[in-house]
């Protein structure tokens, strides 16, 4: 079974969620919205399913163009994941409720079967993970967020994972929560042609539950963010997770899609991988943040950004690959390491910025770190980061 990857336990809960959510202050939300919202995009939330009555969803889900096979339950979250993603992806933030990067964008709930449905009269009727993927990829939906992941392969979902490739979608998924403990390799994300998204903290640093290897290809703020605390949906709580990570990716996806609707699935991600924050070369990714921090405020300011071809796929060198395990020894990874450093190497968690000092204002480190772009250059000092080289 599945296991939704929110992952970790809560702390006090948030009585007004927004506030809370720190990231649309530090990728500049607001200046992006005035570019897109994600009108027009559809994103399929693979989960425990969506509660569209929230005041934050409400007018957001189309729960009628969920195909009738896999609908059984869709509407009926039986944890408070799948809502939390949704509302993370295309919320309204009516009501104090979340605020989605994408509030433009509309959600199509699929639900699955997980480790944390036990009723056994509804887990013979809930669709799987296969069945869920590849229903969504029959669908018109542009973009798979699935906050979930097993430690061993599928081929079923593997081939629906192929299918969904081959009708055009983009599909993003939580690395998983395992880095203190067995790291152990995370599917849907290690498939090919699937985006693994790590989780990141305010200044840029990995979380140390979030998994490593060379399929995380990407990072989105997964720390500290106000989530549903159960499914009764009495209050939000402070938790941590790729889950959020995977969600924000697929709604910054939705940004650009949507300013950009005739680019295909391989431009949209090239765009936020050629945006991603980072100090290392781009032919060279991290095994813990993968080709940076995503910034897709860096695409929608630019009117006239080539994206590349549209069939060349950004991801070709690691769908070739295939996981090679976890990550190499290489010298101490400071921000983006584990608590557990593979093989040994020590372990050197100091912010990604270099030192608290470098790090005044937040939003730098999403907006206007990592590589040059649109004449913005990174000054010396500015997000300093010794990251471990991916395993060959």
């Amino acid at each position: 079974m599945a296991v939704l990857s929110a992952g970790l336990a809560p702390s006090a809960a948030a009585a007004d969620a927004q506030p809370q959510q720190w990231y649309l202050k530090a990728m500049k939300a607001d200046e992006m919205w005035g570019v897109s919202t994600g009108e027009g995009v559809k994103v399929a939330v693979i989960d425990s399913g969506v509660k569209p009555d929230t005041s934050s969803l409400k007018g957001q889900v189309l729960a009628d163009e969920v195909p009738a096979a896999v609908a059984y339950g869709a509407t009926k979250d039986y944890t408070g994941h799948g809502t939390t993603m949704a509302e993370l992806i295309a919320g309204t933030g009516s009501g104090n409720g979340l605020k989605g990067i994408a509030p433009g964008a509309k959600i199509v709930p699929f639900r699955i079967v997980a480790n944390s449905l036990k009723n056994k009269a509804d887990l013979k009727k809930t669709a799987s993970a296969a069945e869920a993927i590849r229903a969504a990829a029959d669908s018109d939906v542009k973009i798979l967020s699935m906050s979930f992941g097993s430690p061993g392969e599928d081929p079923e979902e593997a081939a629906a994972i192929k299918y969904a490739q081959s009708k055009g979608k983009l599909m993003f998924a939580s690395v998983g929560n395992n880095a203190e403990t067995k790291n152990l390799i995370g599917y849907p994300a290690a498939y090919p042609y699937v985006v693994g998204v790590a989780a990141s903290d305010e200044s840029g640093t990995a979380g140390k539950f979030s998994e490593y290897g060379n399929y995380v290809d990407l990072a989105a703020p997964g720390l500290d963010i106000p989530a549903w605390c159960d499914a009764t949906f009495r209050a939000y709580c402070d938790r941590a997770g790729t889950s959020m990570s995977a969600a924000i990716a697929s709604a910054s996806a939705a940004l650009i899609w949507s300013a950009h609707p005739k680019w295909t699935a391989n431009q949209v991600l090239a765009s936020l991988i050629d945006t991603a924050g980072r100090d290392w070369a781009k032919d060279d990714p991290s095994t813990y943040l993968g080709y940076g921090l995503i910034r897709p405020r860096m695409v929608l300011e630019q009117s006239d950004f080539d994206p590349g071809s549209a069939d060349t796929d950004p991801l070709a060198k690691e769908n070739a690959t295939g996981v090679t395990g976890e990550a190499s020894a290489s010298p101490a990874a400071s921000a983006s390491a584990p608590s557990q450093p593979p093989n040994g190497a020590a372990a050197d968690r100091t912010s990604a910025t270099g030192s608290s000092s470098d790090a005044s204002d937040n939003t730098a480190m999403w907006v206007a770190l990592g590589v040059a772009v649109a004449g913005l250059s990174i000054g010396a000092g500015v997000f300093k980061m010794v990251r471990a080289r991916r395993a060959a």
